[in-house]
Parts: structure tokens; sequence; C-alpha cells
């Protein structure tokens, strides 16, 4: 059996919540001349037939489980692919100005917790199910906390922020006779 608590499904549903309200801010707000690229196009659309799939499977079998592995393993995927851009960005401009680290310190914090609760549980029932029973919540904190350190060591460590900091793409010209 899959140990699920209370918080697991309020995260669940919190996390829920929040992409519906982004997708709405996605949708109403002005993006200029921004587009949806083909990869981010491929990538959603790769997704969503991975869902449909999952589920005309199991809800035929009543694999309910199956299905929920099969999501966990999508979000686990999701979110390597969404925070692999951002690392090779702040790679490529030696640079996370502009990267909110507040987000990262406290996701490192959520993750770290989550292992917390996850032993402080096993120790009391004297079992590991905890960590492999529910795969994709194991997953999703190991490649959370694995991110969260590279933004950290990015953000503190490697590309710490500069006062001044002159784009090398941009030339600048001095002004004559000033």
């Amino acid at each position: 059996m899959i140990p699920v608590a209370a918080n697991d499904v309020a995260f669940s549903f919190h996390a829920v919540l929040l992409t519906a309200f982004t997708l709405f801010q996605i949708s109403i707000y002005d993006r200029g001349n921004q587009k949806v690229s083909k990869i981010a196009l491929a990538i959603v659309s790769v997704s969503w037939l991975s869902v449909a799939v999952c589920v005309f499977v199991g809800i035929p079998k009543h694999s309910w489980l199956w299905i929920a592995s099969c999501f966990n393993a999508l979000q686990v995927a999701m979110t390597v692919t969404k925070y692999i851009p951002q690392a090779v960005m702040n790679f490529r401009r030696k640079s996370t100005i502009g990267f909110s680290i507040g987000n990262i310190l406290l996701d490192l914090f959520g993750g770290l917790t989550n292992y917390g609760q996850m032993a402080v549980q096993s120790i009391d029932q004297n079992s590991w199910v905890n960590f492999y029973g529910n795969i994709g919540k194991t997953l999703l904190s190991l490649v959370s906390i694995f991110f969260d350190i590279l933004f950290i060591v990015q953000h503190y460590v490697l590309y710490p922020s500069r006062k001044e900091v002159v784009s090398p793409n941009l030339d600048v010209e001095e002004p004559k006779g000033h």
C-alpha cells in the first residue's frame, strides 16, 4: 500500500490550483512578440498523449495504482524538463541575475522536510515503505533537491551577484566632449 498522508493530498491540490492560476495568467496577459516554441509544444503534446494513454489503458482494468504511477513518472520527467533550461541558461550567461533564489530556498526546505517526514514515519512504523512505496514522491523530492543545490551553488558560489554587470552583447559608446 502506498502511504499517502493528508499533507500529500494538500500539496497536490495546492500545485493544481497554482498551475491553473498560472495558466489563467498566461491566457489573459499580453505576451508581445513571444511565441510558444516548437519544443515546448512538442513536450506538452507528448505529455498529454502520455496522460491519455495511461488513462485509456488503466481505466478499463481499474488499475488506479498503475495510473498514479504513470502520473508520478510524468511529474518527475516534467520537473527535470523544467529545471534543465534554467541551469543551462545560468551556465551560458555565467550569471543568475533576474533569477529568484528565494523560491529555490523554499523548495529546498520543502524537499528536505519531506524526507524528514518520511524518515520519522519510517522509524515510527519500523518500515521503509515510505521511501520505496511511493517512488514518485521520493524521486520528485530527490530531483528537486538536486536542482535546488545546483541553483544555490550557481547563485552563491559560481556566479555571485556583482554590483555592475555589463552584457557582452551591448556596445556602449562613451559620450564625446563631456
